[in-house]
C-alpha cells in the first residue's frame, strides 16, 4: 500500500516461475484518489505505473562503473516489454468522497513489494534486493 499526492492504493500480485523466471500472472489494484473525475484516465495511469514498476523490479537497474552508468540508452537499459506484463491487471477505483487527488504516480511503488511478497509466498524465501530474482 502507498500513499502520496493524497491518493491511496494498494496493490496484490500472483506469480508464478518456470526455469528460475519470475512471471506476474495478476495483478489486483486498487485506488482512493478522491472523486475519479475520469475514471478511464485513473485506470491507465494505474496499469502504466504497474508496467513502469515492473520494470524496475523485474530487471531493470542502473549499475556504476568508475562512477559512470553503464547503461547509455534502451540497447543496453532493459524495460519492460509488453510480453512481461501480467495478462490480467484489475484496478478497483474506490469513491471516497473525498476531492480529486493525483494518480500519475502513486500506482507505481506499491509494485515491486506487492512481487516481492508474492515470490517469498510461493518460493518460501524473502528477495532482498531490486530487481528480483528467483
Amino acid at each position: 500500500m502507498h500513499e502520496s499526492f493524497g491518493s491511496f492504493v494498494a496493490q496484490v500480485a500472483e506469480v508464478s516461475m518456470k526455469d528460475g523466471t519470475i512471471t506476474v500472472d495478476r495483478v489486483v489494484c486498487a485506488v482512493d484518489c478522491g472523486l475519479a473525475v475520469n475514471p478511464d484516465h485513473v485506470r491507465a495511469q494505474m496499469e502504466g505505473g504497474i508496467g513502469f514498476g515492473l520494470g524496475t523490479a523485474l530487471g531493470s537497474a542502473i549499475t556504476l562503473t568508475d562512477g559512470k552508468p553503464d547503461q547509455a540508452n534502451f540497447d543496453t537499459y532493459s524495460v519492460l516489454r509488453i510480453d512481461r506484463m501480467p495478462k490480467t491487471v484489475e484496478v478497483h477505483i474506490l469513491n471516497s468522497g473525498n476531492p480529486p487527488s493525483g494518480v500519475g504516480e502513486p500506482g507505481v511503488p506499491p509494485i515491486a513489494p506487492a512481487v516481492a511478497n508474492a515470490v517469498a509466498k510461493l518460493t518460501g524465501k524473502p528477495p532482498r534486493r531490486l530487481p528480483l530474482e528467483a
